[in-house]
């Protein structure tokens, strides 16, 4: 596993939501984050625990937040910005990311 902490951030409070999912998770387990196609943009967000990341993962520790990315969608998440936001539209995971050209307007669909 190779670690992404210099490639993507996480900020304080995706660290913190990210800490709280995996705290009822068995040890070792990760939060992935992964890139799909679909979505009104081409590709989407996704968004899961797993319980075991695999060799082939990019890591990214972090205040107790364990964040497992795979490396086709490592080249779609250089250099972004994982964030937790809490506001009137609900929570969510929003990702900054500078390889999108065009997103949707819920966030979740960018394409490149």
């Amino acid at each position: 596993m190779t670690t992404a902490s210099g490639d993507i951030a996480l900020t304080e409070q995706a660290a913190r939501r990210i800490h709280a999912i995996l705290a009822n998770e068995s040890p070792g387990a990760a939060f992935r984050i992964s890139v799909e196609g679909g979505g009104c943009s081409g590709f989407q967000y996704h968004f899961a625990v797993d319980p075991a990341p695999v060799e082939e993962d990019a890591l990214i520790e972090q205040a107790g937040a364990r964040v497992a990315i795979d490396p086709t969608s490592l080249e779609f998440l250089l250099g972004a910005k994982i964030d937790f936001v809490d506001d009137l539209m609900g929570e969510s995971f929003r990702i900054d990311n500078p390889n999108a050209v065009a997103s949707c307007g819920c966030g979740t669909s960018f394409a490149v």
